[in-house]
């Protein structure tokens, strides 16, 4: 098994991205420790996991908050004996579809400061006890929305900002055996849920689909299709396994090419 024996956190655990990680995980043979704010569906993931023959634990609790990550961290090591992966999917709150020039303040700055922060506290985290274990990787979850990209409000520039700190931290850690790096992906049509599209003015709006927001993304796609959870999460699967022990301080673009790196 790709993943056989090794003890993975997962922050954001909840949402459909991080349902998809576990199960592919977990397949492979990890145990997975599920973190979020919302008790209910990080418990429906686990018993996925778990009718699947897995092993999978669930704690609640605000990656923001950098004493709960830590002591978690530390649970983790004692209950498991290493945390061999920890990885960053946190939602960070992004407004779309709203011009910069008619965006407020608030709206703007919020992606890049809890982005940023749950990404630095997770990662710090977790780099600790790797650092001492003498190994382990680290994986966050980004766009790629860095390089030019309109009407995405401050996805932008926290993904850019959030780039910048896996390479810079990947230079200071893989000294101690730790590698750092990041996984692109957009447009998931199985993450379109009513929610994430009331979120959005100019979607909602417009009286969009799922099905019509999935046939637009693929339109720019130079696959003709969107990414699908499953190829994103295969993907993470190699990224963190020992098949991939050359890579570190890069983000590996599973876009299908709507951000092209």
């Amino acid at each position: 098994m790709l993943l056989a024996k090794k003890n993975i956190v997962i922050y954001g655990g909840s949402g459909p991205i991080g349902n998809a990680f576990a199960l592919t995980f977990a397949r492979e043979g990890a145990r997975v420790f599920l973190v979020g704010r919302t008790r209910k569906p990080l418990e429906r993931t686990a018993a996925e996991v778990e009718a699947a023959g897995g092993s999978a634990h669930v704690a609640v609790l605000d990656a923001l908050d950098e004493r709960s990550v830590n002591e978690h961290v530390q649970e983790v090591r004692t209950l498991a004996g290493s945390v061999d992966v920890s990885v960053n999917l946190v939602s960070r709150g992004d407004v779309q579809g709203i011009p910069l020039i008619d965006m407020a303040t608030d709206d703007f700055v919020r992606p890049i400061t809890a982005g940023l922060t749950a990404a630095f506290v997770t990662a710090r985290a977790a780099a600790r006890v790797m650092a001492d274990q003498g190994d382990g990787v680290i994986l966050t979850l980004n766009s790629g929305s860095a390089h030019g990209s309109p009407m995405l409000g401050a996805s932008g520039p926290a993904d850019a900002a959030t780039d910048t700190f896996i390479r810079n931290l990947a230079a200071e850690v893989g000294p101690r055996g730790v590698r750092v790096l990041g996984l692109w992906t957009a447009g998931l049509p199985e993450s379109f849920a009513p929610r994430f599209l009331e979120h959005n003015p100019t979607r909602r709006a417009s009286g969009m689909s799922a099905e019509d927001i999935d046939r637009v993304i693929s339109g720019l796609s130079m696959l003709g299709r969107a990414p699908r959870l499953a190829d994103v999460a295969e993907t993470a699967a190699f990224l963190v396994s020992d098949r991939a022990g050359a890579i570190t301080g890069a983000f590996v673009n599973a876009t299908s090419g709507i951000f092209p790196s």
